[in-house]
């Protein structure tokens, strides 16, 4: 069964908001990372370069969370705790570009580094609450 976002929370996932994503370390210490983020209206879609600490972190742990806040008032907030349900290449760097112009308003996203692999991680919401 698929969680519901709150209604009074959903403009969050539309706005250029940012999120600090929260993975787990192999020792079970958390880890967590500022991330740009998209939501298809099932899943949060988190895209990153293979490789990096989040990437391996989710490979091997598929929990996850998600603290986004609202960028007009940092006291208004949602967390959202779910599991990664795929992690996929396909798509990922017109996703990537796609983030580009939600958050830097370019076409192209500008940080790519040399021979980087670009991944996309569909998250599933399996619990939300909103403060504020």
């Amino acid at each position: 069964m698929s969680h519901t976002i709150p209604s009074q929370y959903v403009d969050l996932l539309s706005q250029r908001s940012f999120a600090s994503l929260a993975t787990l370390m192999p020792d079970g210490s958390p880890q967590v990372t500022p991330v740009w983020f998209d939501y298809d209206g099932a899943y949060l879609l988190v895209n990153s370069a293979r490789g990096r600490q989040k990437d391996r972190n989710m490979r091997r742990n598929a929990k996850v969370s998600l603290a986004i806040m609202d960028p007009a008032n940092p006291y208004r907030y949602l967390e959202v705790r779910g599991s990664v349900m795929e992690i996929t290449e396909q798509g990922a760097k017109e996703h990537i570009n796609k983030m580009a112009k939600k958050y830097l308003d370019v076409d192209q996203y500008p940080y790519s580094q040399p021979g980087e692999v670009r991944v996309i991680y569909k998250i599933k919401p399996e619990h939300s609450r909103g403060m504020g």
